[in-house]
């Protein structure tokens, strides 16, 4: 059975204190996905945090599946991650204003 959007959040609250995170569960997009008939969720997770300064894309998202590993294939099928510093996050919001 998939976690719910709550017990993500504490999850990530957990391995990521600092973090600022939004989550979005995305299961009802893949009804019908073998991923999906198992009960397993797909969710996407946008997490800022000042973990990430100094590491790669391939080793922020190591560290996102790390929070989850133990609930990964049977509670979560897939998980989109967008993994950002918070001088990254800010960055993108300056520019995403900037163009309006």
């Amino acid at each position: 059975m998939k976690p719910n959007l709550e017990e993500l959040q504490r999850r990530f609250a957990e391995g990521f204190p600092d973090a600022r995170v939004s989550l979005t569960d995305d299961s009802h997009l893949h009804a019908g996905h073998a991923g999906a008939a198992g009960g397993a969720g797909h969710f996407t997770v946008n997490i800022v945090s000042a973990s990430f300064t100094g590491l790669g894309r391939v080793a922020r998202h190591r560290l996102v599946y790390d929070a989850v590993a133990d609930w990964m294939p049977d509670r979560i099928h897939a998980l989109i991650v967008r993994a950002n510093t918070p001088s990254e996050s800010s960055s993108e919001s300056s520019s995403e204003s900037s163009s309006e």
